[in-house]
């Protein structure tokens, strides 16, 4: 790799540390070709992407970066999953870990936040984005739908009252 692949690879790295909402660093040593075509996959499906880079270059996209703090973790087999959904790659990541002891969570970064491996499971274990929206639009039409039954409920106690006077009026 000459020195011009290399400053693109530092670019495109920089951009991936910049734009995504968490990145997870794990260790891969010993997996084969088809369980990380398998780890792409599952990231792809949940909204995210897997790159491997060398580490050094990886350090150097990390300088100046909110995210700088997780350098630590670049060292020996990485990988880097990343997502702009702030949970999906580390769902993706932990569900890929339960089947593929292979892949170990090293740690990451959310924003500029550092997390180790307890802390990316944490952030897994968090409602997705869709997830929150459809809970919350839930619960700001459960009160409207609350306040229609009750403004509706006192109209149709009326009209059964006054069905019955009616009809107790006809029977006379």
């Amino acid at each position: 790799m000459d020195r011009a692949q290399k400053e693109k690879v530092v670019e495109e790295l920089g951009q991936i540390f910049e734009s995504s909402g968490v990145v997870v660093v794990s260790k891969y040593e010993g997996m084969t070709v088809a369980e990380m075509q398998d780890l792409r996959a599952r990231l792809r499906e949940a909204g995210g992407s897997v790159r491997v880079a060398k580490n050094r270059l990886a350090k150097i996209a990390l300088q100046g970066k909110p995210c700088e703090s997780m350098a630590d973790h670049l060292t020996g087999m990485t990988v880097l999953a990343y997502s702009e959904d702030p949970v999906a790659a580390a769902k993706a990541v932990k569900a890929f870990t339960k089947d593929n002891k292979k892949l170990e969570v090293l740690g990451g970064a959310m924003g500029d936040t550092a997390l180790d491996p307890a802390g990316v499971d944490a952030v897994a274990e968090m409602p997705s984005r869709e997830e929150l929206i459809a809970t919350i639009a839930g619960m700001i039409g459960a009160p409207a739908s609350g306040i229609a039954g009750a403004i509706g409920a006192p109209a149709s106690n009326i009209a059964s009252i006054l069905s019955t006077i009616e009809e107790k009026a006809e029977a006379a």
